[in-house]
């Protein structure tokens, strides 16, 4: 449980550890952490399920002892013992084995928000969609404005090849997820809300739920909030606050943005909260202008991953709720409005395609073909009530045509007997691992 009683905990004694071991280091997130551990001089070492090259290399390359949990026998011992979301489900022996040490054991998030005291100004991006690319965004602004920010982000940002980038004690400009009340770890300088929707129902009970922790982390905010003036859920909590908090809409910043390189309606959006944060900065237009139009984006969000030699352009997409999906098929869209685009999804979370099958029976209208994957679960139990098949059968009759496979080499069979050339675009997409099958059945210049 994330957001545990801190204040009982001896910060010091944290962030002067000298061994850190994660419990499920090849995450995304927790990487990043382990990079910042790195970067304090403390030595870190973990366990992973799988091999993951993207994240695990670079700590290798740190001296990170990694270890695979087929080839777990015993924890090493370390002054603290760190776990990602996923961890209590995927190895919750190897979580106990920490416990059964008395040493302290803490969720990344947890440690993110003490290691964030180091730093004077927190810039905390928050919201159900587009922290990523705007965390991206901003951050690539402030280094370009001089002010040398530490950068954490839960993805690989293009231009400095990493999910963490080691600055300054000054600025920390922080990808905050709402998921179990993760961003009330921090006390940002500057908070950005990008939009409130229903998601994390394993965690929230409903909307209501989830404007309570988002009109927490307002009033845990020393100096801004900037929020898209369009959210209605983002609206009924700035009509009730009362404090010393300053609102900035950063949908007011639309119309000072350069042309973009990378589409879509939400990464303008994404672009303007980025441009807002500047503003409050008082880096000027200019530099900031620059920044974003040479924004080349990040690793898995509508990243284009090349072309095959028959011309058929390859995309992937990290997009796992309904608004995400739509809006990343639009942006496609925007770009090529006459090909035919086939999708393979891979739907994440039992708990999230069940909440919210109504919303995705009704986002793929802009694919031609939809492939559709099994449910990828990461912290959760298997649900027997819900399926991609289900999920399929109601696509296709809103009018969509939609198949769903039992398994990732059933679709590739599938796909492969499918002749794709210079009229096709093909996307994978989810938070799981659909870019698998791309990479299994496609050759790229």
């Amino acid at each position: 449980m994330s957001n545990l009683n801190l204040s009982k905990i001896n910060t010091s004694a944290i962030l002067s550890a000298r061994k850190i071991f994660f419990i499920g280091i090849g995450g995304i997130g927790i990487s990043a952490l382990a990079k910042m551990a790195k970067s304090y001089g403390m030595e870190i070492g973990g366990v992973n399920d799988e091999e993951s090259p993207k994240t695990l290399d670079p700590l290798i390359e740190f001296g990170a002892k990694i270890i695979l949990k087929k080839d777990y026998k015993e924890l090493p011992e370390a002054d603290l013992y760190v776990y990602s979301d996923a961890w209590p489900f995927r190895g919750p022996e190897i979580i106990q084995d920490a416990r059964n040490t008395g040493k302290l054991v803490l969720s990344y998030y947890e440690v993110l928000g003490i290691f964030s005291k180091n730093y004077e100004k927190i810039i905390a991006i928050s919201g159900t969609h587009g922290k990523t690319t705007t965390t991206a965004m901003t951050g690539e602004i402030l280094i370009d404005g001089g002010l040398n920010p530490t950068i954490e982000v839960g993805s690989f940002v293009k231009s400095f090849n990493s999910n963490y980038r080691d600055g300054g004690k000054e600025f920390l400009v922080i990808e905050a997820d709402e998921f179990n009340r993760h961003f009330l770890n921090f006390y940002p300088y500057i908070t950005v809300i990008m939009n409130m929707e229903v998601d994390h129902l394993e965690t929230y009970t409903d909307i209501n739920d989830i404007k309570k922790a988002f009109s927490q982390l307002i009033n845990q905010t020393n100096k801004y909030v900037i929020y898209n003036g369009d959210d209605q859920n983002t609206l009924d909590l700035i009509n009730k606050y009362k404090g010393p908090v300053k609102f900035v809409n950063y949908k007011e910043f639309l119309s000072k943005l350069p042309v973009l390189s990378v589409p879509g309606e939400h990464n303008r959006f994404d672009a303007a909260a980025a441009l807002a944060v500047a503003n409050i900065l008082d880096i000027s237009e200019e530099i900031s202008r620059k920044s974003l139009k040479k924004f080349e984006g990040t690793w898995r969000r509508l990243e284009k991953k090349g072309q095959t030699k028959n011309g058929t352009i390859i995309y992937d997409d990290y997009a796992h709720h309904p608004t995400e999906v739509r809006a990343s098929l639009q942006a496609l869209r925007e770009l090529y409005p006459e090909k035919k685009l086939t999708l393979v999804f891979q739907p994440h979370l039992y708990n999230r395609t069940k909440a919210l099958f109504n919303d995705f029976i009704k986002c793929f209208s802009e694919a031609d073909q939809i492939i559709l994957l099994p449910i990828y679960f990461a912290r959760e139990k298997i649900d027997p009530t819900i399926s991609s098949g289900k999920l399929a059968e109601e696509i296709c009759k809103e009018g969509d045509k939609a198949i769903a496979f039992s398994d990732f080499k059933s679709a590739e069979i599938f796909l492969k007997s499918q002749i794709f050339g210079k009229d096709d675009i093909f996307v994978t997409m989810g938070a799981g691992e659909a870019y698998k099958v791309a990479d299994n059945i496609f050759e790229l210049y």
